[in-house]
């Protein structure tokens, strides 16, 4: 009886370990505060975020990103990439341009869309450029600046919750 104890208590043992290291290194459940990146994504929809893609590569636009917020890193915030290094990013009336050709941004309806102006901007060596999809409700890098690579958590790979709405990003 007592050796079933003990593998019992290995076992559960074990599996906190295992279950630590998955979450440390490998994913993270996250969840959505806010309308910033609707309707892509709604406020309180429970997220899954690979942490481990971005050790092994980079960022790229399109991407949905966890990040921790630049003027508050206790804080962390879910965008899009927009622009990678080198880039030069620049909106015009609301129209987002990188590298002079217009961001095929289909996933933010006309009612989402600001009309905000940003000066030609080229991204710094290690460096992200991040919107919301509600480009109306979003504080994003048009505020608060580029976001170096290290503030970058990991991709959203999965919406689980609700469960009507799950998509696998």
């Amino acid at each position: 009886m007592g050796s079933e104890i003990a593998a019992g208590v290995q076992t559960l043992f074990s599996a906190a370990v295992y279950a630590t290291l998955i979450v440390t290194f490998g994913f993270q459940v996250a969840r959505v505060d806010g309308l910033s990146m609707a309707p892509t994504l709604e406020d309180h929809d429970r997220l899954i975020v690979n942490k481990l893609v971005y050790e092994l590569g980079d960022p790229r636009p399109g991407d949905i990103v966890m990040l921790y917020y630049p003027l508050n890193p206790e804080k962390m915030f879910v965008k899009r990439v927009i622009a990678q290094e080198g880039d030069r990013v620049q909106i015009v009336e609301g129209r987002v341009y990188v590298n002079d050709v217009p961001l095929h941004d289909d996933y933010v309806p006309a009612e989402f869309r600001s009309h905000d102006d940003l000066v030609p901007t080229v991204i710094q060596q290690g460096y992200y450029f991040v919107m919301g999809d509600h480009r109306n409700n979003s504080s994003d890098s048009r505020h608060w600046g580029q976001v170096p690579k290290k503030y970058i958590v990991g991709k959203v790979k999965l919406r689980w919750w609700p469960l009507q709405d799950a998509r696998i990003f």
